[in-house]
């Protein structure tokens, strides 16, 4: 695994991972949960990855087959009142000057909007959207994700931004 650690592949992916899966089941606890299955899944089969592909991609799909798994066991968790998880002001990493009065304000309140526009889209466009811009995979990663062709991703993204924009305009 690129002789790293599997410290540091911890360190450097949780947030990319509990992100991922809060998009997937828009709640705190549960994506908690099934990140710690994740890192635990991905250390029981550490010695078995090849290499073959690039490990966030790896992640991620040991995260969506764990949160699948736990949903085909229960139903609780679809049929819960999704809630939108808080903003946090510690996802972002780069420090922007300070706003003027009000405009912090306006800025959280588009923020939320665009969030729970995102989250109104219906799968499988919320994913693949989320994992284009989000999480920064390629359209190749993400096919093999959902084990469909780079063209079902290229043209589900597609028909996922627009649908973004409908949404906003």
């Amino acid at each position: 695994m690129e002789h790293r650690s599997f410290e540091q592949i911890y360190l450097q992916y949780y947030k990319p991972v509990y992100a991922y899966l809060m998009t997937l089941c828009q709640n705190e606890e549960l994506a908690a949960e099934l990140t710690q299955e994740t890192f635990f899944k991905a250390l029981d089969v550490l010695k078995g990855f090849d290499g073959r592909q690039e490990v966030r991609a790896w992640l991620f799909t040991v995260a969506r087959n764990a949160y699948y798994a736990k949903n085909t066991l229960t139903d609780t968790y679809r049929r819960q009142k999704r809630e939108l998880p808080p903003l946090d002001d510690t996802l972002t990493d780069v420090p922007s000057p300070a706003p003027l009065p009000g405009e912090e304000l306006e800025q959280r309140e588009g923020a939320l909007s665009l969030y729970q526009k995102l989250h109104a889209l219906p799968e499988p466009y919320r994913e693949v959207f989320w994992l284009r811009v989000y999480g920064e995979l390629t359209f190749a990663e993400i096919a093999a994700l959902h084990h469909k062709t780079e063209s079902w991703a290229r043209v589900t993204f597609y028909r996922a931004r627009m649908k973004m924009k409908e949404a906003i305009l």
